[in-house]
């Protein structure tokens, strides 16, 4: 028996790349942020699951001891892209089984410490050893998407042009602007169909969120809580290269049907989405994983405004990896805090009208042999439940 669990507070630091600004200055200013959020002090906090990638060794506890956190369980984890939204899945699973009551999920990156440019495969995987970065993979997944199902090179532009305009109203983002769908392919070419405008930029940030059990009506910061409806995580399957579905697409459809039936919903149901949008090709696949519309139908659903701003089911109304930027471990957790701001009507210039009902969809990858490191798919309620 699991006890309901709710977010009590959520923060961020900006999406940049900051290399002058230490971990220990956006820790700050994500975790003060989510604790002013929840009304709750440092010492509150009986345990933290925080994700990182690239992050030092030790960088959760150096970074939270400035912070007065210290004394409690810590557990760190990578998980590739969907590092942060595992942390989150694993700090909900501890407050609905009763272990703790008053949870951090933390994410942290700074991948200017580290890369100048894209991420550099590992030559130890043999898709690494050929030099197939993430841009590669996914330009492969486009070209197959363009061959099979007429997804169209404009379509995928279209992605970047909703998402980055959608950034114009968020703050925190690191990219925003109005871009036509001529400029986005007139780009420089990146990885063919993907151009430099529809693949994310590495990023350094912080997010968190801090979880306990439903409070009620009553918060002592008078923030309302968002309800945890489900979360679940899984790995992919051996990758055979036999399947017509692209890289990642069945371990996303896979571990969106187990979260939806945990939260008994239906993909129809869901008011806003925030999911993997590392390059454009991601959303139209992740789309159609998670159900909003059939296979091969992502390009066409794009195009008809259903997942923009005003449209019937927005996506990424923060801007997405491709605006708001991609510091992996602190990724998953900024889409939980985009939502959490969605569902409590705070997204100011950018707000779903009536959400009730978000997603939250962080997909990792990039072992050779595997579909998908790691997927994270979460349900959260707006307070006062469905309409």
């Amino acid at each position: 028996m699991t006890a309901s669990v709710s977010i009590w507070g959520v923060g961020t630091s900006r999406f940049a790349r900051q290399p002058d600004t230490p971990p220990t200055h956006l820790a700050w200013q994500a975790v003060t942020e989510a604790l002013d959020d929840a009304g709750v002090a440092p010492a509150a906090i009986e345990a933290v699951y925080a994700g990182t990638v690239f992050g030092d060794p030790g960088v959760t506890t150096r970074t939270l001891q400035h912070l007065g956190i210290t004394g409690v369980p810590i557990v760190t984890v990578e998980n590739a892209c969907a590092s942060g939204t595992t942390a989150f899945h694993e700090a909900q699973a501890a407050v609905g089984q009763g272990r703790y009551e008053t949870v951090l999920a933390f994410g942290i990156e700074t991948m200017t410490a580290v890369f100048d440019g894209p991420i550099e495969p590992l030559a130890s995987d043999p898709e690494g050893a050929q030099g197939f970065a993430m841009p590669s993979l996914y330009g492969m997944a486009a070209q197959r998407y363009l061959h099979c199902h007429g997804v169209a090179p404009e379509q995928m532009a279209l992605v970047a042009v909703k998402n980055r305009r959608n950034a114009l109203n968020n703050p925190r983002a690191q990219h925003s602007g109005e871009f036509t769908v001529e400029q986005i392919l007139a780009s420089r070419p990146i990885s063919d169909p993907l151009t430099l405008l529809q693949c994310c930029d590495i990023s350094d940030a912080a997010a968190a969120a801090v979880l306990g059990p439903d409070r009620g009506a009553h918060t002592p910061a008078g923030t309302p809580d968002v309800a945890v409806r489900s979360t679940a995580l899984a790995s992919g399957q051996a990758w055979d290269h036999t399947t017509d579905l692209v890289w990642g697409w069945q371990l996303v459809a896979d571990t969106a049907t187990a979260a939806f039936e945990s939260a008994g919903i239906g993909p129809g149901d869901i008011d806003v989405l925030e999911v993997h949008d590392a390059f454009t090709i991601g959303e139209i696949v992740t789309t159609e994983a998670l159900g909003l519309c059939e296979l091969g139908g992502g390009g066409a659903l794009v195009e008809s405004g259903h997942t923009s701003l005003g449209g019937t089911q927005p996506v990424n109304p923060s801007g997405g990896l491709l605006a708001r930027g991609h510091p992996l471990g602190a990724t998953g957790l900024g889409q939980i805090a985009e939502i959490v701001w969605q569902l409590r009507g705070d997204a100011t210039g950018r707000q779903v009208d009536g959400a009730r009902l978000g997603v939250v969809e962080t997909m990792g990858g990039g072992t050779a042999g595997i579909d998908g490191n790691a997927c994270v798919v979460a349900v959260l309620e707006a307070p006062g439940g469905r309409r």
